[in-house]
C-alpha cells in the first residue's frame, strides 16, 4: 500500500518534468510527510495540455453518501481495479498522475513498525498512477479526490512490504494520462511493478508516524550505516 510520501521539489522543477501548462492557482510549498486527507499535488490531462492542481487524497466517490469514505479509499489495487464498480469507470474516464519524490513504508521487525524511505536514486520526483472523482454534497460543497494505485512489490521493495504504489515511467505516464485510450486490459497491462535497480530506501525516524510532523527530520537517516540497509 501506500500511506505516506512526500513532494520536496521545487514546484518550477515539477512544472518542466510534467511539462505542466498552467500556473497552479494556490500555495505550494514542501511536505516531508503527506498524509489521507491531504491536498496532493496532481496532473489531469484536457486532452491537449497537462494541468496541474490539488486533489484531496481518500477517494470519496460520486455516489457517495458521507464523504468519511475517504478514509477508507486512500489506495486501489491495481489487479482489480475492472472489477470494482467504484474503480471501473474512472479507470476508463478519470485517471491522474500524483507526484511525490519518496514514499514511506512500514517494515515489521521485532514485533515493531519501523518506517522506511524509498525513493530514486536520482533524486528526481515521479508519477504514482491515481483515479480520481469528483463529489458533490447536498449543501453544494464539491470536493475532487483520488486514490493511489497500488501494485505487488519489486525486489526491493519485498524486503519491506508486499505492496508498494505504481511508479509510472515517463513513456506510460502519457499513456495513464490520454483521455482516449480506455482499453481497460491495456491499462492495467502497464501498471506494474517500477525497477529495483533504479530506487534506494532507508530506516527513517518514528516521528514520521504522526502526521503532524512534517518538516526535513522525517527524511533524516536514522542511525549511521542505514542508507544502503535495503539496497544490497
Amino acid at each position: 500500500m501506500c500511506g505516506r510520501f512526500t513532494l520536496i521539489t521545487p514546484l518550477d522543477q515539477v512544472i518542466e518534468r510534467f511539462s505542466i501548462s498552467n500556473t497552479p492557482e494556490f500555495e505550494y510549498y514542501t511536505r516531508y510527510n503527506i498524509a489521507p486527507s491531504q491536498s496532493v499535488f496532481s496532473v489531469v490531462s484536457d486532452g491537449n495540455e497537462n494541468r496541474g492542481g490539488m486533489l484531496r487524497w481518500g477517494l470519496i466517490p460520486s455516489w457517495a453518501k458521507d464523504p468519511v469514505i475517504g478514509y477508507k479509499m486512500i489506495n486501489a489495487r491495481s489487479e482489480t481495479l475492472d472489477e470494482k464498480p467504484t474503480f471501473r469507470r474512472l479507470l476508463s474516464e478519470r485517471r491522474c498522475l500524483i507526484v511525490a519524490d519518496s514514499f514511506y513504508e512500514w517494515k515489521q521487525e521485532n514485533n515493531q513498525k519501523k518506517p522506511v524511505r524509498i525513493r530514486m536514486k536520482s533524486g528526481e520526483p515521479y508519477a504514482m498512477a491515481g483515479l480520481w472523482d469528483h463529489w458533490r454534497s447536498q449543501d453544494g460543497e464539491d470536493i475532487y479526490s483520488c486514490t493511489i494505485v497500488t501494485t505487488s512489490s519489486n525486489q526491493l521493495m519485498h524486503k519491506i512490504h508486499h505492496r508498494m504504489p505504481v511508479i509510472l515511467t515517463e513513456e506510460t505516464e502519457k499513456v495513464w494520462l490520454d483521455r482516449s485510450v480506455r482499453d481497460v486490459d491495456y491499462l492495467k497491462s502497464i501498471l506494474n511493478p517500477f525497477p529495483a535497480e533504479e530506487m534506494e530506501a532507508y530506516p527513517v525516524s518514528a516521528i514520521v508516524n504522526s502526521a503532524k510532523n512534517d518538516d526535513p527530520r522525517c527524511i533524516e537517516p536514522a542511525g549511521p550505516d542505514t542508507e544502503t540497509s535495503f539496497n544490497d
